[in-house]
């Protein structure tokens, strides 16, 4: 961990986004995963239409829904289901659960909801809000909260959606209630923004734009971004021309010295690649930079999980 970065465990909630396909969900899980074993009550909240990360916490057959399930990992997991949160909400605030339910269940309805901006964003961050202040036994219900939230651009709207409504809606409950959540996004002692990126050009530059637009637009607490996937350095320290060597060797039965050395090059290619990004990333941020490693065999279970959790955590007390 680079020196002076606060804890992650100092904060209540973690926001993880990241452009599409950077492995930010993958990161949720790990940062979940890392935070049970340390004795936290830990939620994960996933945003998106299908549920991966209980699959990734050991989670069995079946899903766990709005209602959440507890994973084998120690940790609990939801997938956030904007209709369900705004049921939970109308209920609360109108103490008439049938009259909901059969509006919310009119097509006609739904179908006005739909064509209606923002109003998923803001249900979820209220339920993530809701989440996060309540309490079981006399302390926290969640020590610590995840979200896997949207793609960078969808999350932007995430995180900026309580003030866009309190801007527009000057007074009562749902002004109030905005408010409450937006407070909760924008105080730096319990909430931190982790931007996941890859150590290549088009997420580089897509994160460098994120966290510009959060710093002007949000006001969300950034202390590093995450580099997913960074290829590890493939040669030894004493052999750094190895790719000449395997060249040089006499043939033999099997691939040609040529292939050998051909592969070596394009994993050293993809190293510097990646690193060349990463330190492109940390320049234009203005930000640390925590490098997770690639993992050959991809992330499929909870042991590959800890692998990425270690990188995440390093220099942390347990």
């Amino acid at each position: 961990m680079p020196d002076g970065l606060r804890p992650l465990l100092d904060r209540r909630l973690v926001v993880v986004t990241g452009k599409g396909g950077t492995g930010k969900t993958t990161v949720a899980a790990a940062l979940a995963l890392a935070a049970a074993a340390r004795g936290r009550r830990v939620l994960v909240v996933e945003t998106g239409r299908d549920e991966n990360v209980p699959r990734l916490l050991g989670h069995g057959p079946g899903p766990v829904g709005y209602a959440g399930a507890l994973t084998p990992c120690g940790a609990w997991a939801m997938r956030m289901e904007p209709y369900a949160a705004l049921s939970e909400y109308l209920r609360l605030q109108l103490g008439v659960p049938g009259l909901v339910t059969r509006v919310l269940e009119q097509p006609g309805f739904r179908g006005l909801l739909d064509a209606a901006p923002g109003w998923r964003e803001l249900v979820t961050l209220g339920k993530v809000w809701h989440l996060e202040q309540a309490r079981e036994g006399g302390r926290p219900r969640f020590d610590w909260i995840v979200v896997d939230a949207p793609a960078t651009g969808h999350g932007l709207t995430l995180l900026d959606v309580p003030r866009v409504v309190g801007s527009a809606i000057r007074s009562g409950p749902l002004r109030r209630h905005a408010g409450w959540v937006e407070e909760l996004v924008r105080d730096p002692a319990r909430t931190l923004l982790l931007p996941v990126a890859l150590g290549e050009e088009l997420p580089a530059r897509e994160t460098v734009e994120l966290v510009t637009r959060l710093r002007g637009q949000v006001g969300v607490a950034l202390d590093r971004v995450i580099v997913n996937a960074v290829e590890p350095a493939p040669f030894p320290a004493e052999l750094p021309d190895l790719d000449r060597r395997l060249a040089a060797l006499p043939a033999t039965p099997g691939p040609s010295p040529g292939v050998w050395s051909a592969c070596a090059a394009h994993l050293a290619a993809r190293h510097e690649l990646n690193r060349h990004f990463s330190d492109e990333i940390g320049e234009h941020t203005a930000l640390p930079v925590v490098e997770l490693p690639l993992l050959a065999s991809g992330v499929r279970t909870p042991e590959d999980l800890a692998v990425l959790a270690r990188s995440l955590f390093a220099g942390e007390a347990a």
